[in-house]
């Protein structure tokens, strides 16, 4: 990993690529999203604090457990003068994201339990089909053999 001076503050954004892992079609992406910040230089050049290392191996550390973008930018922004997340930054906000993980394993592990039932039978059914309908949600507001569109009024 190319090692950057202590007195270099800015890092274009081939060397935050370069040291964050991230592709430089990412960092562009995040950039986008609101989830980094950059400098333009008199040549139009993208410049990016040092700080920025530590906030983009932030947000690839929540992707990589399934947290969203969106909810991602909304932590950060939160944070005080929209600062560098810390440590404890990381354990408060992984804390908070924990019961939605904890969610979607169990919804993910009821999907896998009943996959081999509906490949199957290859019914679809929409009384007992854990796929198209997971524990009979339709059943209580809808009859017929098919979901239609909702209409909006």
């Amino acid at each position: 990993m190319p090692q950057i001076p202590e007195k270099i503050h800015e890092l274009t954004v081939g060397q935050l690529s370069a040291r964050s892992g991230a592709a430089v079609s990412a960092l562009h992406f995040y950039e986008t999203k609101g989830l980094i910040v950059s400098r333009r230089t008199s040549g139009n050049q993208r410049r990016y604090g040092r700080d920025t290392l530590r906030r983009v191996a932030f947000i690839r550390a929540a992707q990589r457990v399934g947290i969203p973008l969106a909810t991602i930018r909304d932590a950060l922004a939160a944070l005080p003068e929209e600062r560098t997340p810390t440590k404890e930054d990381w354990a408060l906000l992984s804390e908070n994201w924990r019961a939605e993980l904890d969610r979607r394993i169990s919804q993910l592990g009821r999907l896998r339990d009943h996959l081999s039932d509906c490949i199957g039978c290859g019914c679809l059914s929409l009384d007992t089909c854990v796929l198209s309908n997971p524990d009979d949600v339709f059943g209580t507001s809808r009859t017929g053999s098919r979901l239609l569109a909702e209409r909006k009024a």
